[in-house]
């Protein structure tokens, strides 16, 4: 999984950056504001009467919710593509108060998950046009549920009791608002994530608990991707769909976070590098990238490596796709969460986060990459294993740790759940591509020199031609290896030699490469002619078992 995005981003900001880069945010701020006054000037001329006082504070509150996303706050957070200008920005404003006022987070009575937010953003964010985020959310908007008005408002006191009722949606987004607005976002995802008291609370029978991380890591991992991305992008009304997302989701397996995970963990504890800023935007001391893969203690590779030698953990039959989390959990819970305890995350050991968030992110890129591709068959760019959490910054020591490991034993559950991948590393090294098979009826006028590289970075026809793909997942993974390949693309063969996995020692740092351009050429290249092909969601079973 990946993604996303939602990725494992470090929102950490350098305060001489910040400052430079507050300004630039002020002045495209102001800039927006006075284009926008001025449109709605023009709009409002030879019209009769005015809006209402209501008409505009509800319009404040929108605009409160759904701001100018804010730059990127740190070298390692993904970086915005150029492309952006004022009718982007406004396309992309419009596109999410409009999905946030007229639609439900799931868009059927199977809860499969509305993506109009995220799209709009991935598209934005890699450089899109006004007119692509305009066309796909007309497109999108097509297959949405209405909103729906919550029977009663939310509140503390009955926060509990409609957690999973997705008719409530609309009043938990309400509530989770007010909260980032009291609590900031820090604070709030502190308290409903990670505290004890939103996850296990006393006269409470196993059956009621809240267990709210539990369901912050259900849905294949979109109520974290969903807060993600409203933490990277600075927008509060983002960050409270996808909290609120959260409250609808299933606790599956109950006590599979046991209460011993958690420990009391006020708001006002929060320390100095989750500080709450009414953007969004982290303003703490910078960290450094990660210079080794490992400092001793037992690496997610390992984990991996352990695992495909317990037959405990291998799947014996194809599951239902519905319910093959669910299932996988109920099977294979206790030992994979036996595993991911292994795990070992020593914060007494500078940069240790960072490691881990890198080990992390090759695990997921190695599931889904090495884990699909056969140098014989087609590649399977297996839906599931996608997405990447972006939070870190905004929490505790503690609760950093706690959404690792957390992460962490989803990606391995996910892992069992779809076939329990073979990792071919030689095979995937020797015979991936590093260039995607563009078409292409242009006959190449260069110096003969220059004509022997066809494609000059392989990474720019492939944005360029997801920006234009029907799907709406696509953008966000080759958003996510792009950002991978600029973070960690100059690690070399050997990196990982010291881990249990065997073969891993192969790889380097065109894994990301590799993955996004086999991605590219099996989900066709559909604004160069072809017609679209889909995501595997059987999963890889039959190769396995």
């Amino acid at each position: 999984m990946f993604v996303w995005v939602y990725r494992l981003l470090h929102i950490i900001v350098n305060k001489s950056q910040a400052r430079e880069k507050r300004s630039n945010f002020m002045l495209l701020n102001f800039m927006y504001c006075k284009w926008k006054s001025a449109s709605r000037a023009s709009k409002m001329i030879n019209t009769s009467g005015g809006r209402s006082t209501i008409d505009i504070t509800y319009q404040q509150n929108l605009d409160a919710l759904f701001p100018v996303p804010s730059l990127p706050p740190s070298p390692l957070s993904p970086q915005r593509l150029p492309g952006t200008s004022l009718e982007s920005l406004a396309a992309l404003l419009h596109v999410l108060k409009d999905n946030h006022n007229r639609y439900h987070i799931f868009y059927n009575h199977t809860r499969f998950h509305n993506h109009v937010a995220l799209r709009a953003l991935a598209i934005y964010a890699l450089g899109g046009s006004a007119s692509l985020i305009k066309d796909y959310y007309e497109q999108d908007a097509k297959d949405q549920r209405p909103a729906l008005k919550s029977p009663e408002p939310i509140t503390e006191e009955n926060f509990v009791e409609h957690l999973g009722d997705e008719n409530f949606y609309q009043g938990y987004v309400t509530f989770f608002s007010k909260q980032i607005d009291d609590k900031g976002a820090a604070g709030t995802l502190e308290e409903f994530i990670f505290s004890k008291k939103y996850n296990f609370q006393d006269g409470r029978d196993a059956t009621s608990q809240p267990e709210m991380l539990s369901r912050f890591m259900d849905g294949v991992l979109h109520p974290m991707i969903h807060t993600g991305y409203g933490a990277e992008f600075g927008l509060k009304g983002v960050l409270a769909e996808g909290l609120a997302m959260c409250a609808m989701e299933a606790a599956r397996e109950k006590g599979f976070y046991p209460p011993s995970f958690f420990v009391p963990s006020p708001t006002t504890e929060v320390d100095g590098t989750a500080d709450l800023l009414s953007s969004l935007v982290l303003n703490a001391k910078p960290d450094t990238a990660p210079t080794v893969s490992k400092t001793g203690g037992v690496h997610a590779f390992d984990i991996i490596a352990r695992m495909l030698k317990d037959d405990q953990v291998k799947p014996k039959v194809v599951r239902d796709v519905v319910e093959q989390f669910a299932n996988t959990l109920a099977v294979f819970g206790t030992a994979v969460r036996r595993y991911a305890e292994m795990w070992t995350v020593d914060l007494t050991k500078p940069g240790e986060i960072e490691r881990k968030m890198e080990e992390l992110i090759w695990v997921s890129s190695i599931t889904y990459g090495v884990g699909g591709f056969d140098a014989e068959k087609a590649f399977i760019p297996d839906f599931f294993l996608l997405f990447l959490p972006s939070l870190i910054a905004y929490l505790s020591p503690r609760s950093r740790v706690s959404l690792l490991r957390a992460y962490f034993t989803t990606v391995l559950t996910w892992w069992v759940a779809r076939g329990r991948l073979a990792l071919n590393f030689q095979s995937f090294m020797a015979a991936s591509p590093l260039e995607p098979t563009v078409p292409d009826t242009l006959q190449p006028k260069a110096p003969p020199a220059i004509e022997a590289t066809r494609i000059p970075n392989p990474f720019l026809p492939i944005i360029q031609s997801v920006l234009a793909h029907p799907d709406d997942h696509r953008a966000k993974i080759q958003r996510a290896f792009a950002h991978f390949n600029t973070l960690y693309g100059l690690r070399p063969p050997g990196y990982f030699a010291g881990t249990e996995l065997e073969g891993a020692e192969l790889l380097d740092g065109s894994l990301f490469v590799r993955a996004a351009v086999l991605t590219a050429d099996s989900l066709e290249w559909v604004r160069e002619g072809p017609e679209a092909d889909t995501w595997n969601m059987e999963g890889v079973h039959k190769q396995q078992l």
